[in-house]
């Protein structure tokens, strides 16, 4: 009897707040018609997000076309045929929550393929993250995918080294050790920081740690990955470095293309040592390499510089029967170097080979600013110095 009591006077207050409820609505409403509330001077909008819910149409579709049973092989297939990434995303999760079912690094590879290509930087973060974590059974080809995530992105760049000493630590029976795709990608993102010094001395200290140790685990090296260490070592102009580098190419069943002189090359002449640059030039026009632009007008303002015209005028017309234009720096080192020399006839003579040529030639503006430039330089000035020989002593 107490207890129906009890439930009587329970129903009777929730009657009475259900009241109250519906006469505070009431008086809301009329309040917002009659005095309407001011604007928000400062609205927020809620930011869009970067991953779009799919239609229950199109996740539908798919789920069904899925058998029952299905492994992590034809979720693999079916996230990779899928185009849109939040659709392929949205199956990866779903079959995560499937009773029985455990992902395998195809799923996983597939599903960071398509969150990396499709843009969706914080759900492929996420799958890294996972990956290292051991979400999955150890994978190669899933490292390599999670080491190009890392390495495009700065933020994530320790995670992609945390990953690689993983790889390393791992049983060889194990079959996830570093091989040349992994270096590769390592030294792909130490190169792009390396400049010049002494800041990237920095990140030739990895380099070096990175060589030693993939000579150290047996990885056979590729062209590309020694053109990856010689750049390195080009860039901070440690030449007897990249030189040791280059020599070893042979070694590896490896030959030197343009792009390994061409860092030989350019490397020699900022260094100084212009009479071996022009070897290495030489040995690769005769293998028919033809240098970039960068390297021939090093080439050309080096031997300028140190008043070795001939050289300097034969790379530069190698350079315009190549087909590579140069910069306004590279003609007036050469034509202004000339004057200082006191051979300020051959200099207007050159310039007006240059502008004669069938290939390569001057256009007028450019023409114009080199004969006003001579003409300057050619006429006596106050505080003027004598002409001196650049081998002379005094």
């Amino acid at each position: 009897m107490a207890l129906l009591a009890a439930t009587a006077a329970a129903a009777r207050r929730l009657a009475r707040r259900h009241d109250l409820i519906l006469l505070h609505t009431r008086l809301l409403r009329t309040t917002s018609s009659t005095h309407p509330l001011p604007p928000d001077p400062y609205p927020t909008t809620p930011a869009p997000s970067p991953v779009r819910t799919p239609p229950d149409e199109q996740f539908a579709a798919w789920v069904t076309r899925l058998r029952p049973g299905f492994t992590a092989s034809d979720l693999a297939a079916a996230i990779t045929a899928e185009e849109d990434p939040d659709l392929a995303l949205a199956l990866f999760r779903w079959a995560a929550l499937r009773p029985g079912f455990r992902h395998a690094p195809e799923s996983y590879l597939a599903a960071l393929t398509a969150a990396s290509s499709g843009r969706r930087p914080a759900a492929a973060e996420a799958l890294v993250h996972d990956v290292f974590a051991g979400a999955c059974a150890p994978d190669l080809r899933l490292f390599n995918a999670s080491l190009r995530f890392c390495c495009a992105r700065r933020s994530l760049f320790p995670l992609a080294f945390d990953m690689f000493n993983k790889m390393r630590a791992m049983p060889a029976a194990a079959g996830c050790r570093p091989d040349v795709e992994t270096y590769t990608l390592l030294l792909m993102a130490v190169v792009r920081r390396v400049r010049r010094p002494p800041a990237s001395m920095v990140y030739l200290h990895a380099v070096r740690s990175l060589s030693r140790q993939m000579k150290a685990s047996g990885v056979v090296p590729d062209t590309f990955l020694l053109n990856l260490i010689i750049k390195a070592y080009a860039r901070c102009v440690e030449i007897d470095e990249a030189l040791k580098v280059f020599r070893e190419m042979p070694l590896y069943g490896c030959e030197p293309n343009e792009f390994t002189y061409g860092y030989i090359v350019k490397a020699m002449f900022q260094k100084g040592r212009s009479d071996k640059g022009m070897e290495y030039y030489a040995e690769m026009r005769e293998k028919g390499f033809v240098p970039s632009g960068g390297v021939y007008m090093i080439a050309v303002s080096a031997l300028a510089l140190e008043w070795r015209f001939e050289e300097s005028r034969r790379v530069l017309l190698d350079m315009l029967d190549c087909r590579r234009k140069p910069d306004m720096i590279t003609y007036r080192t050469l034509l202004e170097e000339l004057c200082r020399a006191g051979r300020t006839e051959e200099a207007f003579e050159v310039l007006e080979e240059l502008k004669g040529r069938k290939r390569g030639a001057l256009d007028q503006r450019m023409y114009s600013e080199l004969l006003d430039g001579l003409h300057w330089i050619s006429q006596p000035h106050q505080n003027s110095q004598p002409v001196l020989d650049k081998g002379s002593d005094d």
